[in-house]
């Protein structure tokens, strides 16, 4: 076996495809942990549909937050980390039956759709045409990082899981860093590291919601450990390989933590409340990610695909599988359902909470919640089968 992966290896530093396994029956994990971070998500857009005039401030401020959104939030944080994490190993299993110029070329055009798709439709649909404003959200991050590792895979694996754990573990000691409007790389760095807004002309401006350097470093670490998803390695032994990353960066996160000195923020104690003193150790930085952060929802990552390994012919697994299969469609489809919602409410009921419409109980957003899982599942599940068997239509493999 070890054989086996230095010649795979070699073959695809000479940036030949490898050549098509055949032993092992079809891996359903990386698409079912797919599946299950969208179910998650739903419940998060929700709360930005029917929930919005309730701030969430970055990272939840445990003193007042309410406790049910504070956990629907962190149960949220494993979204962003999950799908990127998981786009830097579909990319090496593309690569692994490709040649480097071919995926070069995917990695290229997939990022320049992703970045579109964020700027001339997601923008628009979530904050009007007539805003001034582009949001550069998790779907250009995406496509950004998809653009940047298309210049990485060229190089050794041990090279990229240096880069990678360098920019994910070192990236927070550039957090002193704050560059002011006026100077000349403020974009650059805005776009990298600095959550802020960019002057554009014609009036615009562009809000870095998703500063994209960790991310960078995500994609990148998915990417180096693909090889661990190869046919050729067995199922337990990848089980295995999870689940002890999984914990160790469970354990770095709780040691670094209790640490309090690098990372992010302190946590600190909520006299009187062990439940919010609680809710402040796990109050972490998402924009940019912290390395805390992507150590607690990377290692939860790791271990949830450690367990759907060791389930994959379930019918969950299967079920999960077939919703992961189709994530743009689903998020576009998702977005669009319940921008169009809100809109009838608005219509309807007026504002009812501000400027806004909204609903005054989070429990109805996890009453809506409950209720629209289904009906967002069956269209993604049919689109997701449909993409599947119908291979030969070459622009479905960019959704």
């Amino acid at each position: 076996m070890l054989a086996a992966s230095r010649a795979g290896a070699a073959t695809l530093r000479r940036g030949k495809p490898l050549p098509r396994p055949s032993a092992l029956p079809r891996l359903h994990s990386i698409d079912a942990l797919r599946g299950f971070v969208m179910i998650l998500m739903l419940l998060d857009h929700l709360r930005e549909t029917w929930f919005l005039h309730v701030a969430v401030s970055d990272p939840i401020d445990a003193r007042i937050a309410l406790p049910a959104l504070y956990l629907a939030r962190l149960a949220a944080s494993l979204c962003a980390p999950v799908f990127i994490v998981l786009t830097g190993i579909s990319a090496f299993l593309f690569r692994s039956k490709h040649t480097v110029a071919e995926t070069r070329a995917f990695l290229l055009k997939r990022g320049g759709i992703l970045m579109a798709l964020e700027v001339l439709y997601l923008s628009e649909l979530y904050w009007g045409v007539a805003s001034p404003t582009l949001w550069l959200q998790v779907i250009w991050c995406i496509g950004l990082c998809m653009i940047v590792l298309a210049g990485l895979i060229g190089l050794s694996a041990p090279t990229l899981l240096g880069i990678g754990l360098l920019i994910v573990a070192g990236h927070n000691l550039l957090d002193p860093i704050h560059l002011q409007p006026d100077h000349p790389l403020f974009p650059l760095w805005a776009l990298l590291h600095q959550r802020d807004v960019i002057a554009l002309p014609f009036g615009l401006v562009a809000k870095t919601t998703y500063p994209v350097l960790p991310w960078i470093g995500v994609i990148t670490l998915g990417y180096a450990v693909g090889p661990w998803f190869l046919t050729h390695v067995a199922p337990d032994m990848r089980s295995r390989r999870l689940a002890l990353i999984g914990a160790a960066m469970l354990i770095a996160f709780v040691l670094l933590r209790l640490a309090n000195t690098y990372g992010d923020a302190p946590w600190f104690v909520i006299h009187g409340s062990r439940m919010r003193t609680a809710m402040s150790f796990f109050a972490l930085t998402k924009y940019p990610p912290s390395l805390l952060f992507l150590l607690l929802t990377l290692g939860l990552g790791a271990m949830l695909l450690a367990a759907l390994e060791r389930l994959n012919d379930t019918r969950p697994v299967a079920a999960l599988a077939v919703f992961g299969g189709a994530p743009m469609f689903f998020y576009l489809f998702h977005l669009t359902i319940l921008r169009l919602l809100y809109h009838a409410a608005f219509a309807i009921w007026g504002p009812t909470q501000g400027s806004t419409f909204g609903v005054a109980n989070y429990d109805w957003v996890l009453l809506w919640y409950v209720g629209l899982i289904v009906p967002l599942y069956l269209p993604t599940a049919w689109f997701s089968r449909f993409k599947a068997a119908r291979r030969d239509i070459t622009w479905l493999k960019y959704l």
